[in-house]
């Protein structure tokens, strides 16, 4: 007998990327290929994931070099900008909720190892950025 699930996949349902699952990366990177392979223009948004997003063209504008923008990317640019930006949101899409929480705490522990005195700074101000800095830690 055949599931709801099951029959969606066999539809081609696929509004949601796969998540990812402890000890399963090597099937849930197969999965992810498929996905985005499967929406429009999928081997760009996959050629994001493996070489990097789109190094912005520079222009040069009285004497100040600058990225261009979006509106003066060409076309395939653009669709290239689109598409790393598609390539993003899948990934993230397919992150469970831990993931973010230790992507927290590791800023949380980087921001305490740097934690110091700024130059200015009155005891008070000193005393609530540590304050608040520990209540983070403890929760």
């Amino acid at each position: 007998m055949t599931t709801l699930a099951d029959k969606a996949i066999l539809s081609g349902a696929d509004n949601r990327s796969p998540m990812l699952e402890k000890d399963m990366y090597d099937s849930w990177k197969s999965i992810m290929e498929l996905y985005m392979l499967n929406r429009q223009h999928g081997r760009m948004i996959l050629e994001s994931v493996k070489n990097g997003p789109l190094i912005w063209p520079l222009i040069e504008e009285n004497g100040v070099t600058r990225p261009n923008k979006y509106s003066e990317l060409s076309a395939l640019e653009a669709i290239q900008a689109d598409c790393d930006i598609k390539a993003t949101y899948i990934i993230l899409q397919g992150l469970p909720p831990e993931v973010y929480a230790l992507e927290r705490e590791c800023k949380i522990y980087d921001e305490f190892d740097k934690f110091a005195y700024k130059k200015g700074e009155i005891l008070h101000d000193f005393y609530l950025r540590f304050s608040l800095l520990l209540n983070d830690m403890n929760i």
